[in-house]
């Protein structure tokens, strides 16, 4: 019984959810593996999990909602394994594309500076 207790370890933050953890549906069945992690971790938004599966090899998208306990090494989810085939395919989201204030043409630097402004 003391060993048991000491195999439990406690839930950990989906900040810590790496690639290859088992992921095991709320039936005990090791569906497949985690592909990759979907969230915004500046702000702790969890989104999701791409489950790459053997039998077929597919990765199927588990929404944040449907994934229960996570702890070190495995995620739960909280669907039965008979309710991942309803699961839709994984499709990675467009990069970000970020826009950064350019420099004033030279012209208008050069304007600027002539009339004493910097």
């Amino acid at each position: 019984m003391v060993l048991a207790w000491l195999a439990m370890t406690d839930p950990v933050s989906w900040l810590q959810v790496e690639q290859g953890w088992n992921v095991v549906t709320s039936d005990g069945v090791i569906v497949g593996t985690v592909a990759q992690v979907e969230g915004d971790k500046q702000s702790d938004i969890f989104d999701g999990l791409a489950v790459e599966s053997r039998q077929p090899r597919q990765i199927r998208y588990v929404p944040g909602e449907q994934v229960g306990a996570i702890y070190p090494g495995e995620v739960t989810l909280k669907i039965a394994s008979a309710d991942t085939a309803a699961l839709k395919p994984f499709h990675a989201p467009p990069p970000e594309t970020k826009f950064l204030p350019g420099k004033a043409p030279l012209t208008l630097r050069i304007s600027k500076w002539l009339q004493g402004k910097r």
